[in-house]
């Protein structure tokens, strides 16, 4: 007689988070792959299959191409900036035993306040043309200067800058929680060896915490392109959409403009985005598992 196979009470105890994710992430996934083909307003119970309209409207619109010109913008400032500050700050804290946990919670006082909170700082302390920063610039040392915000050259810089001064704290957090994991025999011997802190960095810590890089990689990419709170806080896309981005532009479809189909159209766009990192991410990783 074949014995009864026990019951396996693992699939009991991941039932509640693969009920949650399946109905937080997985039916409204499909939901929107469904209706970027619809022209769906949000309310109506009546929903028309459109096909590719939505899609081929999003190729013929100047501020769809604008938005996503201002993501990889995105991308790229906080790929570079924030990671330099972070890295920077993270080999300077490690040879803080003592106070670097001080400064550790300084850094991320930023980070950890809602950005509204931070939106009406900067755009009450530091860009307002009247009590702010520039106001003090303009009126103290007669500079011909603006508030950032209102140029449309310079308003997605702004916006990434602030958003950017709330970040850098956070990896610096990731960074040295990395670093401290170093092997110390490594270090010690790179030391006797007489290698300078450039050196040290470079062949000894980077390689150690080269992990932890490329999955700060990915996370930064996919960020940037579901950025949405800051921009929309300090300039709600404009001026005339110059700080665009997919997130504000798919809002403006869904709540302005009451056309959820095109919405989820553009949430598909912001989606592939994120699939394109997470896929060179998961062959950076294979590669170095099979090295």
């Amino acid at each position: 007689m074949s014995k009864k196979k026990k019951f396996n009470w693992n699939y009991l105890l991941i039932a509640p988070a693969l009920l949650i994710s399946v109905c937080v992430i997985l039916v409204p996934g499909i939901m929107t792959v469904v209706y970027s083909f619809t022209d769906w307003n949000g309310l109506s119970p009546n929903i028309n299959f459109i096909g590719l309209q939505n899609y081929q409207e999003l190729f013929h619109d100047k501020i769809f191409f604008t938005a996503i010109k201002n993501n990889f913008i995105w991308a790229i400032m906080f790929l570079t900036i924030p990671v330099f500050i972070g890295m920077l700050s993270a080999m300077l804290l490690l040879s803080r035993k003592k106070t670097r946990s001080i400064y550790q919670v300084a850094f991320l006082i930023p980070y950890v306040l809602a950005p509204s909170v931070n939106a009406m700082l900067w755009l009450n302390i530091m860009f307002s043309p009247v009590v702010g920063v520039v106001a003090f610039l303009r009126n103290t040392f007669g500079l011909d200067i603006s508030s950032p915000l209102a140029s449309m050259k310079t308003a997605i810089y702004a916006c990434a800058g602030v958003d950017i001064w709330h970040y850098w704290s956070y990896l610096t957090v990731i960074y040295l929680a990395a670093l401290r994991q170093v092997p110390t025999d490594q270090v010690e011997a790179a030391r006797v060896e007489g290698c300078n802190g450039w050196q040290l960095f470079r062949y000894v810590y980077l390689p150690n915490i080269m992990p932890t890089v490329k999955l700060m990689f990915m996370m930064i990419t996919i960020g940037s392109f579901l950025s949405f709170d800051y921009v929309k806080l300090l300039t709600g896309g404009g001026p005339a959409h110059a700080t665009e981005v997919l997130g504000t532009y798919a809002y403006s479809f869904a709540f302005g403009s009451m056309k959820v189909g095109k919405a989820a159209a553009v949430g598909m766009f912001i989606s592939i985005f994120g699939l394109i990192a997470s896929i060179i991410y998961a062959r950076m990783t294979r590669k170095e598992s099979i090295e």
